[in-house]
């Protein structure tokens, strides 16, 4: 599908932006057509430039794992609520404001989706993923335009083009549980979950040195695609015993580090018996608010001591990020791209699972390769 986009959005006197949108609550794949969510196309009134802000162009803009979440409710019912924040572009507008010397009109660019305020005690503590003014700028992306704060914009490197650069994101967030694994060379690791944060996470993992290193998928081409990025070994849990396997792999002793990227609460009940004593469980995803994870303190915290900790959003990782879109193995996400007015046919992709990563085109800009689902 490779249908003409309309042109890009002037550099100013914007007054409203096409955005793809959750047009009513419900989950995506409820079987009663009455009870199912649906995404659209929506209009939003544009957001003005303030002094220290950037609008930015959008050329590309990935779909997450958890934005079929915000149709389900999970952040609010009153719609239309706007989505995307794995966004690639290039900079329309300045603020009179801004104090950025590295940014110019014309930039290709990326950015974090949220604004640290810097002024919160978290933020003074070095904890900007506590900032009590953290859901005051929340601005979606998967948009003709969108306006984020400046210390949000981060500049694509030359070689990086802006289709990869709409995965800086979701780079930065496998490089933000790698941070919490606190990984040793040697140490033998598992990764649950094989969607785009795994699979990232993973080729992390493997750079850092890991042994043993594994992915647990049920999907059969998430596993072999977790082995061209490194993976040693791959464990199907609906047609084998993750416990024997994990056994097996490890030589009885367990994985030092096991992360979890599925989100899924068939997935995480049972990893912490993967995990070996004095090892670190990462649950890197968003899960149910509902569920409750059955935990044994005597079992897992003091006789095993376990480390447990997990991901809510990626302070402190951007910079790292960039340098990494360059390095890592991107091109199995790039591979299906849908024009934005077809936002809904690119999340029922989505939710089909026969691609990585689903991406929609917001914007058809100067460097923009003709695309189309499935393509590259």
């Amino acid at each position: 599908m490779t249908a003409t986009a309309p042109a890009t959005a002037p550099a100013t006197g914007v007054q409203q932006v096409e955005t793809v949108a959750v047009t009513r609550i419900g989950s995506l794949t409820a079987h009663d057509a009455g009870q199912r969510g649906s995404i659209g196309v929506v209009t939003f009134p544009a957001d003005e430039v303030g002094p220290e802000d950037v609008r930015i162009t959008v050329a590309y803009a990935a779909i997450c794992g958890s934005d079929p979440h915000l149709a389900e409710g999970f952040f609010g019912t009153e719609v239309p609520i706007g989505l995307g924040h794995e966004i690639s572009g290039v900079v329309a507008e300045l603020g009179s404001g801004v104090r950025r010397t590295d940014l110019r009109v014309g930039d290709r660019v990326s950015g974090n989706f949220v604004r640290f305020c810097g002024a919160c005690q978290p933020c003074q503590d070095g904890r900007q993923q506590f900032c009590t003014n953290l859901h005051e700028y929340n601005r979606p992306g998967m948009a003709r335009s969108v306006v984020w704060h400046e210390s949000q914009v981060y500049r694509l490197p030359d070689s990086v083009s802006l289709l990869t650069g709409c995965l800086l994101e979701p780079t930065s967030v496998a490089v933000r549980i790698a941070d919490k694994t606190r990984i040793r060379p040697g140490d033998r690791v598992a990764v649950c979950g094989g969607g785009p944060i795994g699979q990232l996470t993973l080729q992390l993992m493997q750079r850092y040195g890991a042994t043993a290193l594994t992915l647990i998928e049920p999907i059969a081409e998430r596993r072999d695609l977790a082995r061209r990025f490194g993976a040693r070994h791959v464990i199907d849990p609906n047609s084998e015993s993750l416990t024997e396997r994990s056994r097996e792999i490890t030589a009885g002793a367990g994985f030092d580090v096991v992360i979890d990227a599925s989100g899924s609460r068939h997935a995480v009940a049972g990893l912490l018996d993967l995990a070996a004593p004095g090892g670190t469980v990462v649950y890197g995803a968003m899960y149910p608010e509902e569920y409750v994870l059955p935990l044994n303190l005597s079992d897992y915290l003091y006789r095993k001591e376990l480390t447990l900790t997990g991901v809510f959003v990626s302070p402190y990782t951007f910079p790292r990020a960039v340098r990494l879109l360059e390095e890592l193995d991107l091109e199995p996400f790039l591979q299906s791209v849908y024009d934005l007015e077809d936002a809904a046919e690119a999340f029922e992709t989505h939710l089909g699972g026969a691609h990585p990563k689903v991406v929609i085109r917001c914007n058809r800009l100067p460097e923009d390769p003709e695309i189309g689902p499935g393509q590259a």
